[in-house]
């Protein structure tokens, strides 16, 4: 009898499952990824067109996580097409993270009258035309994306606890640019500060390093989440994930 993980050969050592039974392709999951992939950079591509400072605007943890996310989905659909190993739940957990970040940073508190950091009446990031379009797809369309790549097309059970240390790590990376950025560029320069709650002149260091651990403790908890609730979802097979049909036989 075949186990899910490994058989026994002639000698007696254990040998992988997919040595057995060979991986299948997942055409539908490499379109998906693919897809959403696409819509990060497109949101990307319309940014740095419109803005007049590529610099600029590859200094937002959107645009890095979206790039970020961009890289790791087009792996993933070139791993699903050619029926190869998934990559490693530390880096597929690690980009649904800071993407779920953007979005919630997003629609929480930068889009969010009442937040105290709002950025809707801030003239540089105006949603008209195009920049609406970006918008859309890299606060929205490609955060919901990638959750239901997480949920539908990954198996469950592949995150850790010592992941979720682990992830904070670019944050905190990016939190220390941000500020290192602001302080070597000219006062009044626009965009000095990327975000509000990161913003010196206005809240002086000791507000920002305050955000910052606000922030950070809301990441990790946010992060503690993903591993929990990896744990816990079922699992959603599809025929691809077959390695035969129920009326075949025992061997499933």
């Amino acid at each position: 009898m075949i186990g899910p993980s490994s058989s026994r050969a002639a000698g007696g050592s254990s040998v992988p499952a997919e040595a057995v039974v060979p991986r299948r392709r997942r055409p539908l999951a490499a379109a998906f990824r693919a897809l959403i992939a696409l819509a990060a950079l497109t949101g990307t591509v319309i940014d740095l067109w419109i803005s007049d400072s590529a610099l600029r605007v590859l200094s937002y943890f959107t645009i890095q996580s979206n790039i970020l996310l961009a890289v790791v989905l087009a792996l993933g659909a070139r791993r699903a097409w050619r029926a190869r190993r998934p990559l490693p739940a530390v880096v597929t957990g690690g980009v649904l993270l800071f993407i779920c970040i953007t979005g919630l940073v997003y629609h929480v508190i930068l889009a969010n009258d009442s937040s105290g950091f709002s950025m809707t009446d801030d003239p540089d990031h105006a949603m008209t035309g195009a920049r609406q379009v970006s918008n859309q797809l890299l606060h929205t369309v490609t955060p919901i994306g990638a959750v239901l790549d997480w949920l539908l097309l990954t198996r469950p059970g592949a995150l850790r606890l010592r992941h979720a240390g682990l992830w904070l790590t670019y944050p905190l990376a990016y939190f220390g640019f941000a500020l290192i950025r602001g302080a070597l560029m000219s006062p009044g320069t626009p965009a000095r500060y990327p975000y509000p709650f990161l913003d010196v002149d206005a809240h002086g260091y000791a507000g920002v390093l305050g955000n910052a651990a606000i922030f950070g403790l809301a990441f990790y908890i946010l992060a503690l989440l993903l591993v929990t609730a990896d744990r816990f979802r079922p699992e959603v097979r599809g025929r691809e994930n077959r390695i035969s049909s129920q009326a075949a036989g025992p061997l499933k």
